[in-house]
């Protein structure tokens, strides 16, 4: 019976965490140059998980493809790759100290981002605090 009772009891344990959503922070920080294979690669995971969540925190030249009127090599602007990705649930955020530094009003970002005060205390937080994987493409 007690067998019983703990082999049960890891069952449960083990269908509970498979259960679970995978929750993932990917870390930005290099500019428009890799913007785009980020978005694919957040694309490629999404439909291979589609209820993966998914925080892309931004900083440093990191903000530049959520800017208004980015573009990327080939002059295809990121808002619409963005605004998708936000209709699948990705969240975008950008640091106010990058900001700050830069003299960049929020006013400058598509308005799918949302500002964080530190996009590097953003990460950790999401880490520490609300059990994200940490991914840095």
């Amino acid at each position: 019976m007690k067998r019983q009772l703990v082999a049960l009891s890891f069952a449960l344990c083990t269908a509970i965490a498979a259960a679970q959503d995978v929750k993932v922070v990917y870390h930005v920080n290099t500019g428009v140059e890799t913007a785009a294979a980020i978005l694919a690669n957040i694309n490629n995971e999404l439909n291979a998980s589609p209820t993966d969540k998914i925080v892309v925190v931004t900083h440093g030249p990191g903000i530049d493809f959520l800017l208004n009127n980015a573009k990327d090599s080939k002059g295809r602007e990121f808002s619409g790759q963005v605004s998708a990705l936000v209709g699948r649930g990705v969240e975008f955020k950008v640091c106010n100290n990058t900001l700050q530094t830069r003299k960049l009003e929020a006013s400058s970002l598509l308005m799918e981002a949302s500002v964080v005060p530190s996009g590097v205390a953003e990460v950790a937080r999401l880490q520490a605090k609300e059990g994200f994987v940490y991914l840095k493409p």
